[in-house]
């Protein structure tokens, strides 16, 4: 048996390995995209140091409207994996197929993949005879990750992806996303917890990004926000009218939206408007806060 230098078989394992596609060496990083900041915890807690993660949709960017700088167009050239919430969330109805585009090898993942997702028509606030007060979206509401529950499906699917692109690291994977399924689920049983007694209560909102929560949790939502617009003089009325009737004092408004309808519904029924932020890619600590909230001013 032939005997080489050391070097040489480094060399040629090296080469070796490189001619394998898709293959990830041991010092290099997955390089993966997002479309919103939640999803970057979920891939950095499974991946860890094994991951590079970039956001599409900015802090403070609205996912509805916003469109991608030069920069996170050439992220999204040398990326490998690009987790998308696909539930019809409007970036990327209108921006993925683009970006798919940029990158022949981009591997999409589907992260409503096994989510039982809910149509926007059927989660209606409740609604007065004007009939004003109605979920922004048509067809499927693409707020998934407000469900610790959806969530948990979502470290399963990321990490069933990153092991199959990076096999070498699939005890890490395992581990880490075995560990984070822990952590929601102790969210979960804290919130069900927190919750209980306020089972069938109303809360409102100004842009209905909470439904999946809603109905993990018994809740109801009421939103402002109409198709995607302020209301009308004749719908912030019956936006009044409501709230007074399901004994609402709180209007919790995202920080990506204005706080003017908000506000004139407060000022009506002596109420307060608080900021949520359901973008926040803090997403255990968000989810605790928020259900504080709820738990101290829904009755």
């Amino acid at each position: 048996m032939a005997h080489y230098p050391k070097a040489v078989l480094l060399i040629l394992s090296i080469v070796f390995f490189c001619g394998i596609p898709g293959a990830v060496s041991a010092d290099d990083k997955l390089n993966v995209v997002v479309t919103i900041l939640p999803e970057a915890e979920f891939v950095e807690k499974v991946g860890a140091e094994h991951v590079n993660v970039s956001v599409m949709v900015p802090p403070g960017a609205n996912p509805h409207t916003y469109e991608p700088t030069p920069l996170q167009l050439k992220k999204v050239e040398s990326a490998d994996l690009y987790f998308k919430i696909g539930a019809g969330i409007e970036f990327e109805l209108v921006w993925l197929d683009k970006l798919i585009s940029l990158n022949k090898n981009l591997q999409v993942v589907d992260m409503s993949r096994g989510i039982t997702t809910l149509d926007a028509a059927a989660h209606e606030a409740d609604k007065t005879s004007a009939g004003e007060i109605r979920h922004a979206h048509t067809g499927k509401d693409p707020h998934i990750w407000l469900s610790p529950k959806n969530v948990m499906i979502m470290v399963d699917g990321i990490r069933g992806a990153l092991i199959e692109k990076d096999p070498q690291h699939k005890d890490v994977y395992n581990r880490n996303a075995g560990e984070y399924l822990k952590e929601l689920e102790g969210l979960d049983f804290d919130i069900r917890a927190k919750l209980k007694h306020r089972q069938g209560m109303s809360f409102m909102v100004f842009h209905p990004a909470w439904a999946y929560f809603a109905r993990d949790y018994g809740l109801k939502e009421l939103a402002i926000e109409s198709e995607g617009k302020e209301p009308t003089i004749a719908g912030l009325s019956s936006i009044i009218e409501a709230a007074k009737k399901n004994g609402i004092k709180v209007i919790f408004v995202s920080p990506q939206f204005s706080r003017k309808s908000s506000e004139v519904v407060a000022r009506e029924i002596n109420g307060k408007v608080v900021s949520v932020d359901d973008l926040s890619k803090d997403y255990i600590d968000n989810m605790r806060y928020v259900t504080g909230l709820l738990e101290e001013n829904i009755n």
